[in-house]
C-alpha cells in the first residue's frame, strides 16, 4: 500500500508534511533531510545524525498551519535548545502534539512556490512562482498545463516578473534551472498519473549552493477520486 491510500485509510484529507514530501521525494524531488521523534532522546539523536542547525515541527496531518499555531522551532544549534523546543511542542495548550518533525534548517534568502491544481477545464496545472510570505502578497506565478515539456518548465521560468531571482544573487549561484525544470516536469506527471492527488503546494521551495531543496509541503487528497 502506498503513502496516499495509508493516509486514506487513515481517514485523512491531507498528508502530513512528513509524508508529502516523502510522496515527493518518492518520485525524485529533493526535500530536507528529516525524521519523525515521538521523544526528546530521540529528537535530540535525528538532530545529531542530522547535523545542527536543526528546525523541530509539529508532526500530523491536522498541522497544515504550523506558523499560525506556533508549531515551529527554528534554528536550533544545541542538544538542550532541541529538548526544550520539544517540550514546548509537545506542551502547546492549543494542540495536541504527540510527535515532532526534525528537519535540516535550510537557510537562504531565495524562497520559491511549485504546486499541482487541478482546473475543471483544463485538468492538472503546474504552478510555478514566488514563494515564502511573497506567494500571496504579490502573486507572482505562472500556470501550465500538465504535462510539461523541458521548454514549458523553462518559459514558465521566464513568466515571473521576479526573474532574476534564479540569476547569481549577493554571491550565491545561480538556481540549477535543470533541476528546477525537472521539479516542475515531475510535478505536473504526478497530476497525471495520481487521481487521488488533488493539489500540491510546495512553499518553499529553498535554494540551498544552487540547488532547489523543499522545506515544506502539503499533499491534498480528493476523496471523492478515491471512492470511484
Amino acid at each position: 500500500m502506498n503513502i496516499l491510500e495509508e493516509a486514506l485509510k487513515r481517514g485523512e484529507k491531507t498528508l502530513s508534511e512528513n509524508d508529502s514530501k516523502r510522496f515527493l521525494a518518492e518520485h525524485g524531488i529533493p526535500v530536507t533531510k528529516e525524521k519523525i521523534a515521538t521523544s526528546e532522546g530521540e529528537a535530540v539523536k535525528i538532530a545529531g545524525e542530522i547535523g545542527y542547525p536543526v528546525v523541530l515541527k509539529a508532526s500530523g496531518s491536522e498541522f497544515a498551519h504550523k506558523t499560525e499555531m506556533n508549531l515551529i522551532e527554528l534554528d536550533l544549534r544545541t542538544e538542550t535548545e532541541v529538548r526544550e523546543a520539544f517540550k514546548r511542542l509537545t506542551g502547546n495548550p492549543k494542540a495536541k502534539v504527540e510527535e515532532v518533525l526534525v528537519q535540516q534548517m535550510i537557510k537562504g534568502d531565495r524562497e520559491l512556490v511549485v504546486g499541482l491544481t487541478r482546473d475543471p477545464q483544463f485538468g492538472p496545472c503546474v504552478m510555478f512562482g514566488l514563494g515564502g510570505i511573497f506567494t500571496e502578497i504579490l502573486e507572482d506565478v505562472a500556470f501550465r498545463v500538465a504535462p510539461l515539456t523541458r521548454w514549458d518548465a523553462y518559459d514558465m521560468m521566464e513568466d515571473i516578473k521576479a526573474k532574476k531571482i534564479l540569476e547569481a544573487f549577493r554571491g550565491k549561484p545561480a538556481v540549477d534551472r535543470e533541476v528546477l525544470a525537472d521539479i516542475l516536469i515531475t510535478i505536473g506527471k504526478i497530476g497525471l498519473d495520481y487521481d487521488l492527488v488533488k493539489e500540491i503546494d510546495v512553499n518553499p521551495l529553498k535554494i540551498l549552493n544552487g540547488k532547489p531543496v523543499a522545506v515544506d509541503a502539503l499533499v491534498v487528497l480528493d476523496t471523492d477520486a478515491a471512492k470511484q
